[in-house]
């Protein structure tokens, strides 16, 4: 696989599936997507997915969607999207780990919402291949170094991303409209984010446990949160602070997310 441009790696917050009605945010998320260079392929690490030892979806063409939610209207239940063979992709990701980190073909494993709903916004023609992967660790510094094994795909027009919310405290919400005011615990954590994200500070994030205000109602599991390392380990260098490209909040969750070179 030979590719032009390098592409950037994303953490993008992704959303349950009302977003797919959210205009404003689609907005947002597809105009994104169409500053960036085509992709051949998608890798996505989703929240939706922590599984060691490490693992891949089904990879052939019209890989099955997963409806990994509850409470919603039940029209989201008969979103498709369907997408080509990522079948290749599969095999760079599994070449680039070490024989230490064996890789599980998961055969029957769909897409779940943390991976089709923003990339059905970003790419609607579904004319991408997209393969998910496991999220295989919460440790930053593994994580760190998983993006940078997936690094040289970047290379070869492949988008890395990993897909969570920076703020997640979903049973600490009381306001369930779309443009509910930030609770205090969401809007400190994401200051506290976007200050040390503008650094290029990934000491000071990687140690969000103890750091950041917030904690640990901003996220009371962490698997959200910690797709971000994968990200920053894809970057080509780690003291470029990322580029912010989407902030604000969701029913008072933080959508901040970003994008390396």
């Amino acid at each position: 696989m030979t590719h032009d441009t390098r592409m950037p790696a994303l953490y993008i917050g992704h959303g349950a599936p009302p977003l797919l009605d959210d205009p404003t945010w689609r907005g947002e998320l597809a105009a994104w997507a169409n500053d960036l260079p085509r992709p051949k392929a998608v890798l996505i690490v989703s929240a939706h997915w922590e599984s060691a030892p490490l693992s891949l979806s089904a990879t052939g063409a019209g890989t099955p969607l997963i409806y990994d939610f509850g409470g919603f209207d039940p029209k989201y239940y008969n979103e498709t999207y369907v997408t080509p063979d990522s079948s290749a992709l599969a095999s760079r990701v599994a070449a680039l780990m070490p024989d230490t980190e064996p890789v599980h073909q998961h055969a029957s494993r769909g897409l779940d919402h943390g991976a089709w709903v923003p990339m059905k916004i970003m790419y609607p023609a579904g004319d991408v291949p997209v393969l998910q992967m496991s999220l295989p660790t919460h440790d930053p510094v593994r994580l760190l170094e998983l993006g940078r094994r997936l690094r040289p795909l970047r290379d070869e027009g492949v988008l890395v991303v990993g897909s969570g919310f920076l703020t997640h405290g979903l049973p600490y919400l009381r306001d369930w409209r779309l443009d509910a005011p930030a609770p205090g615990w969401s809007a400190e954590f994401d200051a506290w984010a976007a200050e040390a994200l503008a650094r290029g500070d990934v000491d000071e994030l990687a140690a969000y446990r103890d750091r950041a205000p917030g904690m640990p109602y901003a996220h009371p599991t962490v698997e959200h949160f910690t797709p971000l390392f994968l990200t920053l380990g894809a970057a080509t260098s780690s003291d470029v602070p990322p580029e912010q490209r989407i902030d604000g909040y969701w029913l008072g969750l933080s959508k901040r997310s970003l994008q390396v070179a």
